[in-house]
């Protein structure tokens, strides 16, 4: 009877091996493996023809950064061909056209697909924008929404990529956005602080922690004039004492 030896090591970087619903994996972030199929699939994702795994493994690519760090003499050397260095370069080029919506499901972070990205272009412009707030405003879920925000963490230097980092949006979806709602202190017109951002995430508005520059309205129900709204008022921004009733009046909801 043959015994079947169950591997305990990863046979392309020698990393331990975890098992998970009956599988074993590699955690191993650096490993070459883990590695070539990240960049297929961001390859993939982003419309680069000519750039699968046979062209990865020539070009010994180690992350998404290499591809833009390639240039003509590189890639013909590599390839052995002139001609399919041009056109790869091309469609290389093509892609830092490619916005966030595209870009971060490319990146092979947990969770977070075309979907999410879908939701989060809603409700914010750019990368320079997401944070737990946008996340909850969008809808992610907490787990989604900590697998974005830890990955983000740990991937700061996303910026070193050619693309704008910024989301594509529809006329729809540039108009959905009523305005930019911060809400500072107990609420009395709702129970808890998410009531009131679910209600207002409904009708349109993007609810943020913090009183940024781009918050139009800043909900404050106690009567106190705080440093915050002292600091709204004088900015401009639309003071609310009561939101049930703004609710009411702007959108006709009793």
């Amino acid at each position: 009877m043959t015994t079947i030896q169950v591997p305990t090591n990863c046979p392309s970087c020698n990393y331990v091996l975890e098992w998970s619903n009956d599988q074993l994996f590699c955690r191993n972030s650096h490993c070459d493996s883990q590695s070539q199929k990240k960049i297929v699939h961001f390859a993939k994702t982003l419309k680069i023809k000519g750039l699968g795994p046979a062209s990865v493994e020539k070009l010994g690519f180690e992350s998404v950064y290499d591809i833009y760090a390639a240039d003509i003499e590189f890639l013909t050397e590599k390839l052995k061909s002139e001609k399919l260095a041009k056109k790869l370069l091309e469609e290389i080029q093509n892609s830092r056209k490619a916005p966030l919506n595209l870009l971060l499901p490319a990146m092979s972070i947990p969770l977070i697909g075309k979907t999410a990205t879908d939701k989060l272009s809603k409700c914010s412009n750019g990368l320079h924008e997401v944070d737990k707030e946008v996340c909850k405003s969008a809808g992610l879920g907490p787990k989604q929404t900590d697998s974005l925000l830890g990955w983000l963490e740990l991937n700061n230097d996303l910026y070193l990529l050619p693309h704008s980092l910024m989301f594509e949006k529809t006329n729809l979806e540039s108009t959905e956005c009523l305005g930019t709602v911060c809400i500072s202190g107990r609420l009395k017109s709702f129970k808890t602080k998410a009531d009131a951002t679910k209600a207002l995430s409904e009708l349109g508005y993007l609810v943020k922690g913090s009183l940024t520059k781009d918050v139009t309205l800043l909900v404050n129900e106690s009567g106190i004039e705080s440093a915050k709204t002292k600091q709204a008022r004088e900015s401009g921004v639309t003071i609310i004492e009561n939101l049930l009733d703004f609710i009411g009046e702007k959108h006709g909801i009793a």
